[in-house]
């Protein structure tokens, strides 16, 4: 059988694309010549209709949330498959190992090794009892209370990563409210907004930060670890010194207590746990339908005591607990560390892994990323704490947040492929060299933290970020606009990080919390989150473009 050798067409458009390259291998029998045909339509979009196909194709999948039409989850899925089909029709046809690899598994990795290790963490009792001291420091005052875990948790955000910060607040918060009555949902949403204002203070703090710094290029600009955290720590400070009273004014009409007595919301949440138990099992044999009927009868009977309880109820709001003491006692005998040796497991374990986290942010000659240490550190506790069960732990792991962030993490990567994140880039860049050379500093500055600051929130920071850095760096390098290549990478920082807080899917953080909370069964809508995430990003994207004129223009800091 004799080869025909590959045949290689190159079609260059009119539209002056990048050639389209197309290989031809065939055999046949014999030497003799064979006659062969071929047509060729185009399928060639220009680069404004697949922005705008991007465009239409992110607006449904933020209509499918807003609008709970479906799980955000399922809505990411879809929206994955409308950009992947649209990258088919205009010719770019990814094969299934090259969406694969667009996963950014080791982000993945690091969100199932925190949640094994706070699964097994919370089997000893720590979250509860931290709930009574909180109780205890804030005496029985809501807003004390509330100032104190978002300050923790702005603090902590700075030196771990914010997703690991929330995974470990979370089940405490919610433990918490249950003790003093409050409605948990409002109280994790603002915390989450300060582990996100705290993130952005450091390098390691956030996803952008450490791109930012471990660009080759930034690098030989002189943006190092030390310089880039000395100067966002301090406007960050001054951020969140603004950020607590506009919170209290944010929060100023919200009922944070319970409108029913605690027994009552107790029990609507213990109805509402073991009616998700129920119908996650699926009845394959006698013995798992027997359990499902038992499951579902216990639901109906404290259905009925509810039934009973409410119409007895008188609401009487207590806005502050006047027998507090007496409460910090009795919550002292119920609610106590259960199993001291898994404790002193868990807290090795976990500060093993976080020191880890910060070796690997000084010593990247380590060659360990966040991920690989999280999975090391979830077996490593496996195996110290002897789990029997392992599918108990399995249970409590967010499946639907992984595969939200996996689909997630398909969608943008296909924007981009679809010029989306470029033209963002693009468009930038054109209207700053549109203004006069005096004033361009200053107009680079709000653009670039502007338009950072609304485009994060409303697809993933971490592509964008990646996308903006070689622009910025090609826009400093060109000689009719002569702008320096710190203050943009600053205002770039600054936007990405605090333009989180703008939607339910603007960072990382707010789907682990979310995802949590709906597994505890106070989930929070997409609305929900936004009625006061947008408002505290537009403030603080306010301070810190404020933060950033002044020192760069007003005092002229050459950082």
């Amino acid at each position: 059988m004799a080869r025909l050798e590959n045949v290689r067409l190159a079609m260059i458009s009119n539209q002056q694309c990048d050639p389209i390259i197309i290989t031809v291998q065939a055999f046949v029998q014999d030497n003799s010549m064979v006659p062969l045909s071929m047509t060729h339509q185009s399928l060639y979009v220009t680069r404004e209709r697949q922005v705008v196909i991007a465009a239409v194709i992110l607006g449904g999948v933020y209509v499918l949330i807003i609008f709970e039409i479906v799980h955000r989850t399922l809505a990411a899925m879809l929206g994955s498959l409308a950009a992947l089909a649209a990258l088919a029709m205009i010719g770019d046809r990814p094969s299934l190992s090259t969406v694969v690899e667009w996963i950014d598994y080791e982000t993945l990795a690091l969100l199932f090794g925190m949640m094994i290790l706070v699964a097994i963490f919370s089997e000893t009792g720590f979250f509860d009892y931290c709930a009574v001291k909180a109780y205890q420091l804030s005496r029985g005052k809501v807003w004390p209370m509330i100032i104190i875990l978002c300050l923790i948790a702005a603090i902590l955000s700075a030196f771990l990563d914010n997703v690991t910060t929330m995974m470990l607040f979370t089940p405490v918060t919610i433990r918490l409210c249950e003790v003093l009555n409050l409605d948990p949902r409002h109280v994790l949403i603002a915390e989450v907004i300060f582990t996100n204002i705290g993130g952005a203070a450091t390098a390691v703090g956030d996803p952008p930060n450490v791109i930012i710094v471990s660009n080759q290029d930034l690098r030989k600009s002189g943006i190092d670890f030390a310089s880039f955290t000395g100067y966002m720590f301090l406007g960050i400070c001054l951020v969140l010194l603004t950020s607590f009273p506009f919170l209290r004014l944010l929060y100023w009409n919200k009922k944070l207590y319970n409108k029913e007595s605690s027994e009552i919301v107790e029990l609507r949440h213990e109805i509402r746990v073991w009616r998700q138990t129920a119908q996650r099992i699926s009845p394959a044999s006698r013995e798992e339908t027997a359990v499902k009927c038992l499951l579902m009868q216990k639901v109906l009977n404290l259905e009925s005591v509810l039934r009973k309880q409410l119409k007895t109820f008188q609401r009487q709001i207590s806005q502050e607990d006047k027998n507090w003491e007496n409460n910090i006692q009795e919550l002292h005998k119920k609610n106590r560390i259960t199993d001291r040796v898994l404790l002193v497991k868990c807290i090795s374990v976990l500060g093993v892994v976080i020191f880890m986290f910060f070796l690997n942010s000084f010593v990247p000659s380590i060659h360990l990323e966040l991920g690989w240490i999280a999975i090391f550190g979830a077996l490593w506790l496996l195996v110290l704490a002897d789990i029997q069960d392992f599918e108990i732990i399995l249970h409590r792991v967010e499946w639907a947040t992984l595969l939200f962030f996996a689909a997630l993490f398909v969608l943008m990567e296909a924007l981009a492929q679809l010029q989306l994140i470029d033209y963002i880039g693009v468009q930038t860049a054109l209207l700053i060299k549109a203004v006069p050379e005096e004033q361009r500093l200053a107009m680079a500055i709000i653009l670039v933290m502007w338009v950072s600051a609304l485009a994060s929130s409303l697809i993933d920071n971490i592509p964008f970020t990646a996308t903006m850095i070689p622009v910025l760096i090609n826009l400093s390098q060109d000689a009719d606009v002569n702008l320096p290549i710190k203050p943009l990478i600053f205002a770039l920082a600054m936007g990405a990080c605090l333009g989180g807080n703008g939607t339910l899917i603007g960072a990382s953080a707010n789907v682990v919390c979310a995802g949590i909370a709906e597994q505890h069964g106070y989930g929070f809508s997409f609305m929900e989150f936004f009625r006061l995430g947008f408002p505290m990003m537009l403030m603080t994207c306010t301070i810190g473009m404020c933060y950033l004129l002044a020192t760069i223009i007003g005092l002229g800091w050459t950082l």
